[in-house]
């Protein structure tokens, strides 16, 4: 099940890069992700929430921008994997499972990542300009991370 969690808060990352590792540290400081005395232990500390959560605000306002480049550019890209990876490996020490939740991670933002793109793009021309399409991937990666992190506990 942590391999299905972390896969899915890949997928986060990969839809909104700051979103994922925001989702994991309010979990961890909730008490929601038992990875108190772990590796993973500084996510629930103040500071990271406080850091996540005014990176992943400041994500929701700048990809409403069109100046904003591609997900699929070689730095977001790089970018959505490494916190895809840093989430998976948080969710996967929860269970003594940090490498393969690691490598789920990474898998799952390489989908949430391409996958998103292609579905954002789809709707951005079902609905005849990209504003309700992004804002429509902004509520799955927000509910759904909070989703995943909820189910870890």
């Amino acid at each position: 099940m942590l391999y299905l969690l972390a896969l899915l808060i890949g997928v986060i990352a990969g839809l909104r890069a700051m979103t994922a590792p925001a989702a994991v540290a309010w979990g961890a400081w909730l008490g929601w992700l038992p990875i108190a005395g772990t590796w993973a232990s500084f996510m629930g500390h103040w500071a990271t929430v406080g850091i996540f959560t005014v990176l992943a605000l400041a994500e929701l306002v700048t990809d409403q921008l069109p100046s904003t480049p591609s997900r699929k550019v070689p730095q977001q890209f790089v970018a959505r994997i490494l916190l895809g990876a840093l989430c998976g490996a948080v969710i996967g020490a929860a269970g003594g499972l940090t490498l393969g939740g690691l490598a789920s991670g990474v898998v799952g933002a390489i989908i949430g990542t391409l996958g998103g793109a292609e579905i954002r793009g789809r709707l951005a021309a079902a609905f005849g300009r990209d504003l309700p399409a992004a804002l429509v991937e902004d509520a799955v990666a927000v509910f759904g991370a909070l989703l995943i992190v909820a189910a870890v506990a």
